[in-house]
């Protein structure tokens, strides 16, 4: 590895060794995390716990000495409600009988009626075994789209693209079926969870196509029904009944440990503050949170204060649209020039293998010496990729970062009912909240800014 220290001096080396090992003993990121989801809890935009948090990490940036702010922004309030299915007929029952379905309902999704619907269920492993079905196959049916999570991928390290693969499912699933007259659709979850974990997600609807409906069916019902299905007609019997409530305002929270001689420009640490219903959000994304907080506090710890701003961000509402991101990149457009580089934290907290840079591919090379500082904690390589997080993503021209992150089991517990405080390795958070630290620091305080 090259041990030059570029675009930093001796010394500013030697302060990024510092903060390393500094995150790697401090508490403080584990603390958190276990506040914001054991006593906090939930934190879906529109929620009282998503305001809570608001407050709660706005009150734990002012006791650093930061300079906070908290931006407002209007959110989606979408509240789940019940949600419950079950086969009513199916091949070889035993009379009188039915036979449970665990499944929850996807973001945004509409209601059955009060007292459910009942239909029979098409399965399709795919779009393109969709267009094979006759016409008129799944009009009045209920439709589930059964592309299974690729775990042979996830189990090699890209949980991401086994997710980018299925995901298109639960996104554009309602719209495809409303298309084909379906009164309802299911989406076999994407994830690689085991133990009948049913894993929610936002879904879109289509304009000029009725609304349907909208739920995910864990793995292991998702293979139930297709093989009842291969044999005979099934019905299923199914209820839903969320609200989508008027927007509310919420809030992303900012806070600034200002700059030595540059304060205008900006580095930005971030994670998103809302969280998905089922469980308390500590992967998803509770640890992005806590490790960016912890930057802000390992500055003010060792009292370091870098030639320009580091700038704490906890977006809200990245899992419903993006809402926080989108308001702060149009409050802040003609500031984006002064944006020296955006971290976001949003894949849990496994171990990290290095950094993800978005833009100028130069970032390659000058980034060398931090993932050098970074050799102790296994955080040696720097990727190039297209982006770095859904809500830096909205930052358009600032160039992008991410901690890289082991992908192996993050889909094995990401929005399920199992994203809590237990899944968290406290050493893997501390590795974590080295990489944003140690990068936040290097982007602040090189002589000149990154390469745009």
């Amino acid at each position: 590895m090259n041990t030059s220290t570029g675009a930093w001096t001796a010394e500013q080396v030697a302060t990024m060794e510092k903060l390393r090992d500094a995150a790697m003993q401090d508490p403080y990121a584990l603390n958190q995390l276990r506040h914001l989801t054991d006593n906090i809890g939930p934190r879906l935009s529109g929620s009282p716990q998503a305001q809570k948090a608001v407050e709660y990490v706005a009150d734990q940036m002012r006791a650093l000495g930061a300079e906070v702010h908290l931006e407002k922004t209007l959110v989606p309030h979408w509240v789940r409600g019940a949600e419950t299915a079950e086969l009513v007929s199916w091949p070889g029952m035993a009379e009188g009988t039915v036979q449970k379905i665990v499944l929850t309902a996807l973001g945004g999704s509409v209601a059955t009626p009060a007292d459910g619907l009942t239909a029979e269920v098409v399965v399709a492993d795919s779009f393109e075994d969709l267009k094979k079905l006759p016409a008129g196959a799944v009009r009045g049916k209920i439709l589930l789209l059964n592309e299974k999570f690729d775990k042979r991928l996830a189990a090699q390290g890209d949980g991401l693209s086994a997710y980018g693969q299925a995901v298109v499912y639960r996104g554009a699933g309602p719209a495809v079926a409303a298309s084909l007259g379906a009164v309802a659709v299911l989406v076999r979850s994407v994830g690689n969870a085991d133990y009948r974990l049913p894993h929610t997600g936002a879904t879109m609807y289509a304009e000029g196509l009725p609304k349907i409906p909208a739920a995910a069916v864990t793995a292991e019902d998702a293979d139930l029904l297709k093989d009842l299905t291969s044999q005979g007609a099934v019905r299923m019997h199914l209820t839903l009944t969320p609200q989508t409530l008027p927007r509310v305002q919420s809030y992303n929270v900012i806070a600034d440990w200002k700059g030595s001689e540059h304060p205008e420009q900006v580095v930005i640490v971030s994670g998103h503050l809302d969280s998905w219903d089922l469980a308390t959000g500590a992967i998803d994304d509770g640890a992005g949170i806590v490790v960016s907080m912890q930057t802000i506090h390992l500055l003010q710890k060792l009292g370091i204060h870098p030639r320009r701003t580091v700038r704490f961000v906890a977006w809200m509402d990245e899992e419903q649209g993006g809402s926080g991101a989108e308001t702060y990149a149009e409050e802040h457009a003609s500031e984006f020039k002064n944006h020296v580089g955006a971290i976001e934290s949003d894949l849990g907290a496994g171990h990290p293998i290095g950094i993800i840079a978005a833009g100028n591919p130069q970032l390659e090379e000058w980034l060398g010496p931090v993932a050098h500082a970074l050799v102790p904690v296994g955080a040696t390589t720097v990727k190039m990729s297209e982006d770095a997080g859904e809500d830096v993503s909205f930052l358009k021209g600032v160039p992008q970062f991410a901690p890289n992150q082991d992908s192996r089991f993050y889909f094995n517990y990401h929005h399920t009912s199992a994203d809590t405080f237990d899944k968290v390795v406290p050493t893997e958070l501390n590795e974590n909240a080295a990489v944003m630290a140690v990068l936040a620091y290097a982007l602040a305080d090189s002589v000149t800014p990154a390469p745009r």
